[in-house]
């Protein structure tokens, strides 16, 4: 299975673990759960509390 979308409702910005994040040394297959306690949004800066599931 396939691991979850996560969307910040600040931006809506998507992290998608397939991806990762290029240029900031996160790897694709890395879930969101296992982001760093302080990651932010690439895009906006908003905490990780502020992400949902993509549904």
């Amino acid at each position: 299975m396939a691991e979850q979308k996560m969307k910040c409702i600040i931006c809506g910005w998507i992290y998608d673990p397939a991806v990762g994040i290029p240029g900031k040394g996160v790897k694709p297959g890395a879930p969101f759960e296992e982001l760093p306690a302080d990651f932010r949004c690439p895009k906006c800066g908003a905490a990780r509390k502020w992400f949902q599931p993509v549904t």
